[in-house]
């Protein structure tokens, strides 16, 4: 039996069996695995990881695993630059694709700006599919999706409430600064348009006339949008995001 000692860092540790977090560890093979594969069996899925070292060298999934080797095992750095270590730059021009489960969030991060795609009856492999022609972030709960073979970029949320949701998607990706409110549909995710309010003004309902002048339409939906109460509830809910970033324990 042959020996190579995994080392993972960050929030890829909450993958991992308690008794193996946070610390270097042996795992044990007869036949050569490729790195893919014992990341995976270990449980963290191919898609939260960007960067391997194996004896403080880069290399890709496809290496095999040698006895006596290190591995150091990452994840991904949006807020860092690390090109240099990979082939791959970081993905910076973020779009997602949510799973079924996921509405609430994929909601909130139109609101915020981001352009996300959901239905309530996508299957797995037409988000596999989106997520490869479209070159979009798979948001998911369901780790199974992000250990598929054909799956490149992927997230699993580790909170069930949608607001945590947004704010582990807004901190895990550095997003912060690329927050644009009021430009997205929360329904359909069409980009919406300014319009003069004569334009639309039987379209709006008589208090609304009085108290406001900036109105925006989507381009996908016709769906009409104005800065209502519904706006400070927005503001806080970013302010809450965004005002203080957790330190990332490695």
């Amino acid at each position: 039996m042959k020996t190579a000692r995994f080392r993972f860092y960050a929030e890829l540790n909450d993958f991992l069996k308690k008794d193996l977090r946070y610390k270097s560890f042996d795992y044990r093979f007869y036949v050569s695995p490729s790195a893919k594969d014992a990341i995976e069996s270990l449980g963290v899925p191919h898609t939260e990881v960007d960067l391997i070292l194996v004896n403080s060298n880069p290399v890709d999934f496809s290496y095999h695993l040698k006895d006596g080797d290190f591995i150091s095992v990452y994840p991904v750095f949006e807020s860092f630059d690390i090109s240099s270590l990979k082939q791959d730059k970081p993905l910076r021009d973020l779009r997602f694709v949510a799973d079924v489960h996921l509405g609430k969030l994929a909601r909130y991060l139109r609101i915020l700006g981001f352009d996300t795609l959901y239905s309530n009856d996508f299957e797995d492999k037409e988000i596999i599919d989106i997520s490869l022609s479209e070159n979009r972030v798979i948001l998911t709960r369901d780790i199974g999706i992000l250990k598929h073979t054909r799956v490149t970029k992927g997230h699993f949320l580790k909170n069930d409430d949608p607001k945590l949701q947004v704010k582990e998607i807004v901190e895990r990706f550095d997003l912060c600064k690329s927050i644009n409110t009021f430009s997205r549909c929360p329904l359909c995710n069409g980009l919406l348009k300014r319009v003069k309010k004569e334009e639309i003004w039987d379209l709006i309902l008589p208090k609304t006339k009085l108290f406001c002048n900036e109105f925006k339409l989507c381009t996908n939906c016709d769906k009409l949008y104005w800065k209502g109460t519904h706006f400070e509830r927005i503001k806080q809910l970013i302010k809450g995001i965004c005002d203080e970033l957790p330190v990332t324990r490695v």
